[in-house]
């Protein structure tokens, strides 16, 4: 009778006991509804597939997705007072702490690290909204004061990525002291002549865009990202008329010249890349650069595409007829003549208009057309 109660009797209790569904094993897509599989939604960086939205993502994952190979060291912070203020409202305020460490394994809501990126040292930054929203308090601003001077110290550029509610109320007026501590940082990374780049994401708003945020050199954002001061609902509330549509968001705000770029998650790392060898005059990685150069408007020199066509725009140039010859046509100057020639006719592009008025006159040169 061993073997039924050894045996037999386990099985049958497997067959109909229920089986434990992790809570987080389908995400749905707070845009389209879209129900996403955990694990392809992770290697997807957090991106839904079909509706392209950029859901949150947590400070070590970006920091692994940002350095080569995933490896990087964490910059440690001296320890701040816990809980100066003894506030309590619903909870202590030190519980709150716990809950969050325990929640996101972080000491505070800021991790930093320093490693390579595309063979460049650089450090970063990232703010974890799962930690407090990501609050500014004393530890955080320290963390961030630390990494700044890290940077300064190795002479390597500095990259944050921003995530925040704003200051962290349960520190007071110590939290609202972050804002110009971190300024003062930033401006040791200007005197010493370094790039500081700022990455926004969602959601970036209160003291945190009020003070380090807005000081980079380069303003990089995530697509449909909300960076701002006050919310649009309180603005709304307040002035007691209908925002644009979009108002506040990425892709308004860069028409608008507050950001200078909107970047794709799948392009942030080589876009960083480029754009911290060209501050550091360093020649850019030619391995899987050329798209992200392309999403940054540089083709390698600090030029602009539509300035400096590159070679990729080939096709784009062979679309309209011009050919090679015709845009660079070969010149020579004999010995003694210090005449330079003529520029020559550029070839004249037909539009649908001229097209129409010259359909009869089949006899036309070539480049007419």
């Amino acid at each position: 009778m061993n073997w039924i109660n050894n045996v037999v009797r386990p099985k049958i209790q497997d067959i109909l006991s229920k089986r434990e569904m992790p809570d987080n094993l389908w995400v749905k897509c707070p845009e389209s509804g879209q129900m996403v599989f955990h694990k392809d939604l992770e290697a997807n960086q957090f991106v839904v597939p079909v509706s392209d939205y950029h859901m949150r993502m947590s400070a070590p994952l970006r920091l692994k997705h940002l350095f080569d190979d995933g490896e990087y060291e964490v910059i440690d912070f001296n320890d701040v007072a816990h809980d100066p203020l003894k506030f309590r409202d619903e909870k202590k305020y030190t519980d709150r702490l716990k809950d969050a460490r325990t929640k996101t394994n972080l000491k505070d809501a800021v991790l930093s690290g320093v490693g390579k990126l595309n063979g460049m040292d650089v450090v970063a930054s990232c703010q974890d909204f799962n930690f407090l929203g990501g609050s500014l308090g004393m530890a955080a601003g320290e963390a961030i004061v630390t990494a700044m001077l890290k940077a300064v110290d190795l002479e390597v550029p500095f990259i944050m990525f921003a995530a925040s509610g704003g200051a962290r109320m349960q520190e007071g007026i110590l939290s609202l002291m972050q804002m110009p501590r971190t300024t003062v940082a930033v401006q040791r990374l200007r005197e010493a002549n370094l790039p500081y780049i700022v990455v926004f994401t969602n959601p970036t708003t209160g003291g945190v865009t009020a003070s380090y945020a807005m000081l980079g050199d380069v303003h990089i954002a995530e697509p449909g990202a909300l960076i701002c001061f006050a919310g649009p609902r309180v603005i709304k509330q307040t002035i007691r008329e209908q925002l644009p549509e979009g108002f506040q968001r990425a892709e308004y705000l860069l028409e608008h010249g507050m950001v200078d770029m909107v970047v794709h998650r799948h392009q942030m790392k080589e876009t960083l890349s480029s754009i911290c060898h060209i501050l550091m005059r360093e020649p850019v990685p030619h391995e899987d650069s050329v798209e992200a150069e392309e999403h940054a408007g540089l083709n390698g020199t600090g030029v602009a595409d539509e300035i400096l066509p590159n070679e990729q725009n080939a096709e784009e140039a062979n679309s309209i007829h011009i050919t090679n010859d015709e845009m660079k046509p070969e010149v020579s100057l004999e010995d003694g003549d210090e005449t330079l020639p003529e520029q020559p006719d550029l070839p004249h592009v037909a539009t649908s208009d001229t097209k129409t008025a010259k359909s009869g006159a089949g006899d036309k040169n070539d480049a007419d057309v």
